[in-house]
C-alpha cells in the first residue's frame, strides 16, 4: 500500500489553503497513493487562534463535504486532517477520515489539548473519545499532535486492534527532536506503522517543524519530508505489523493492561 503524508503551509486565507491542499491531495493520488494524511488545521493555521470562530463548521460543514467529494472522484483513503468543529457552542479539533467512496468513516476529537504557550485549551472543548475504525486498510487508530506524548491512549488504540496510526499534527520546529522521538517511540511500543503529517513554515510568528514521517513498526522512519511545502511518500504492508508481533511478542508480553479513564 502507498502513503502520503502531505506537509503544508497554512496561510491567512482559508479558501486558498483549501485549494493548494486539494491539488496536492490530487498530485499524490496522481503518484499512486490510495492513503493521504493532512496536518492539523491546516485550512486555518494551527496558531491562528482569533480565527477559529469564523472558521469552524459542522462535519458536513464546506471542508468537510470537498475533502468527501475528493476522496470519491480520487478513489483514495482520505484523512483530511483536522479542522475546528462547532458542536453547538462548543469547538473541537477534530480529524476526519474519509473512504474512497466519500463516506466519513471516522471522526476523531483531540482528546489532549495544548496549553503551553498555546490558546488551544481555553478556546475548545477537549474530545472524550478513543478512535479506531476498521478499514480496507486495516484498522486505523486517529490522533492528534499534543497526543503523542500520551501513552496511554495508544495502549488503548492497541487494545482496539490498531494496525495503522494516522497523525495529524501542527508540531512547532522548536520540539522537533521531541517529534521524531516521540513518533519513532510509538511505532516501536505498539509495534505498527504511523504516518504522521505535520505542518510547515510560520503561523503567526511560530515556526512550524515540518519533518512528516512514516514510521515502521521497528522505529524506522520509511520517509522524512524534511522541511518546506512537500509530500512524502513510502510503501507500507500490514502483514508487516503481525510478523514483527509474532517475531518480537512485546505486546503479548505485557503484565499490565486497562481502561484508558478520562480524567475530569
Amino acid at each position: 500500500m502507498n502513503v502520503a503524508a502531505v506537509q503544508l503551509t497554512a496561510e491567512e486565507s482559508v479558501e486558498a489553503n483549501v485549494e493548494r491542499a486539494v491539488s496536492r491531495v490530487r498530485d499524490a493520488a496522481k503518484r499512486g497513493a490510495e492513503l493521504v494524511v493532512l496536518p492539523e488545521m491546516w485550512n486555518v493555521g494551527y496558531f491562528a487562534f482569533d480565527a477559529y470562530d469564523d472558521a469552524a463548521e459542522p462535519l458536513d460543514g464546506p471542508t468537510a463535504t470537498r475533502l468527501a467529494e475528493l476522496a470519491d472522484e480520487l478513489d483514495i483513503h482520505l484523512h483530511g486532517g483536522s479542522i475546528v468543529e462547532r458542536d453547538g457552542d462548543d469547538l473541537y479539533n477534530t480529524s476526519l477520515l474519509f473512504d474512497p467512496a466519500g463516506e466519513r468513516i471516522a471522526s476523531y476529537r483531540k482528546i489532549h489539548l495544548f496549553g503551553y504557550e498555546s490558546e488551544e485549551s481555553t478556546i475548545l472543548t477537549p474530545g472524550e473519545e478513543v478512535c479506531a475504525v476498521e478499514t480496507d486498510l486495516g484498522t486505523v487508530g486517529l490522533t492528534t499532535c499534543y497526543d503523542l506524548r500520551f501513552p496511554e491512549l495508544y495502549r488503548q488504540l492497541v487494545e482496539r486492534g490498531v494496525e495503522l496510526l494516522l497523525v495529524t499534527s501542527a508540531w512547532p520546529a522548536a520540539r522537533s527532536d521531541h517529534w521524531h522521538l516521540l513518533t519513532r517511540t510509538r511505532a516501536v511500543e505498539n509495534q505498527l506503522f504511523l504516518v504522521a503529517a505535520n505542518l510547515t513554515g510560520t503561523n503567526r510568528g511560530v515556526e512550524l517543524g515540518g519533518q512528516s514521517v512514516v514510521v515502521d513498526p521497528w522505529g524506522i522512519q520509511r520517509a522524512n519530508a524534511g522541511n518546506g511545502d512537500r509530500t512524502v511518500t513510502a510503501e507500507i504492508d500490514r502483514e508487516t505489523v503481525e510478523e514483527v508481533r509474532a517475531e518480537f511478542p512485546a505486546l503479548h508480553d505485557r503484565r499490565f493492561r486497562g481502561d484508558y479513564t478520562i480524567d475530569e
